[in-house]
């Protein structure tokens, strides 16, 4: 059986995120295709065109980068650069018979924005660029982009290589996961050391200027083909929110961005809960203590519009008691988050403790009967 309580959220939760005059209107851009998107909630802010199906140019290499950084976690090996991972277009410039390590690849990739190491990233994971592109669309699939497919492991332009606004804005959110991914995206350039020749070094500066236009982007991807038009996808985070905006074929790429972002996060309010120190005690019976204390397994962060905060409702669902044995992060209620009846954000409330059965003493008499009663 469980106890509810019912609490407004106004003193249960900080105030994490500074709020600044709502924009009721979104801002025009010369994107054909836009999506800014919130990480924490997985809803889109603003969009237009955000399903069409269209070139995505180097943004593509968002996926081949971040398949690579997950194969180098496992095995950093060196790759070797031959005469078929050559590509046109924007290069880190790499030789025959160089040699570099995958996660070097991965920076050349991200930084300015190397269709070679591209190139040599997918023959050196999957034995050709084919093979590689089946990588790509599974993982694609996986993530939930139904309006991709990936022909080319660089993003030059074939007539089956297409995405959409929204689904590249999955794709950042998926990659952001990474921790060497969202390390790598964050720099402004990236200094490589040849394996061979070992006295060769070059550092490679990033091609997405808003790391230094605005101060909240985290990271990003630039991309062009004449086709394509100029293609971008980034990230920011204020406070505890993080946008993803993606734009294609626009002109007006980096004054887009931030333009959608400052829309976007006067929209927004974010909060952090304090469930994993709220701490609860009940019952517990048979047990070596006689209560069992029980906090929220994490703290919860919801991110609402501007204005809704003080509408969330908080409720609290609890065991009556446990019983003996209790073992550290079992499950003994939750507590819920719901706005307008649709539920935010579900936090369990877990034991912070193990509490052992309570051994009971056996008289003279029952331990004679348990004697002549065994077998």
């Amino acid at each position: 059986m469980k106890r509810i309580i019912a609490v407004t959220l106004c003193f249960a939760l900080a105030f994490v995120f500074p709020v600044s005059a709502r924009a009721d209107e979104a801002p025009e851009t010369s994107a054909e295709a836009f999506v800014l998107y919130c990480v924490e909630n997985g809803e889109i802010i603003l969009s237009k065109n955000e399903n069409k199906r269209m070139k995505p140019a180097s943004t593509t290499k968002l996926m081949t980068t971040l398949l690579t950084l997950e194969a180098a976690a496992k095995n950093d090996r060196i790759i070797t650069f031959t005469d078929e991972m050559t590509a046109e277009g924007s290069s880190m410039y790499l030789e025959k018979g160089e040699k570099v390590r995958l996660s070097d690849l991965a920076a050349g990739m991200m930084m300015c924005s190397g269709n070679d190491a591209a190139n040599a990233a997918a023959i050196s994971l999957s034995g050709s660029m084919e093979k590689f592109s089946e990588l790509m669309n599974s993982r694609a699939k996986q993530i939930g982009m139904k309006n991709t497919c990936f022909v080319t492991p660089s993003g030059l332009d074939d007539e089956n290589h297409y995405s959409s606004a929204y689904d590249l804005a999955l794709l950042m959110a998926e990659a952001l996961k990474n921790e060497a991914f969202s390390n790598l995206t964050f720099q402004k350039s990236v200094p490589v050391r040849f394996v061979e020749p070992s006295d060769k070094a070059v550092t490679y500066t990033n091609h997405n200027r808003l790391l230094k236009m605005y101060d909240d982007c985290i990271g990003g991807k630039t991309g062009y083909t004449s086709e394509a038009g100029r293609c971008l996808v980034s990230a920011a985070r204020r406070g505890c929110v993080t946008l993803i905006c993606v734009t294609l074929n626009d002109k007006d790429d980096w004054n887009d961005h931030i333009a959608l972002y400052d829309n976007g996060f006067s929209r927004l309010s974010g909060y952090q809960s304090g469930d994993a120190s709220a701490c609860f005690e009940i019952p517990c019976a048979g047990g070596e203590k006689s209560t069992v204390a029980v906090m929220g397994e994490s703290d919860a962060l919801l991110i609402v519009a501007s204005g809704e905060q003080e509408k969330i409702k908080r409720k609290i669902f609890i065991d009556s008691f446990a019983y003996a044995p209790v073992k550290k992060g079992d499950v003994f209620g939750k507590i819920e988050y719901s706005l307008d009846g649709r539920r935010l954000k579900t936090v369990e409330l877990v034991a912070v403790e193990d509490i052992g059965a309570r051994t009971v003493k056996k008289n003279l008499f029952q331990k004679i009967k348990e004697y002549f009663s065994y077998g």
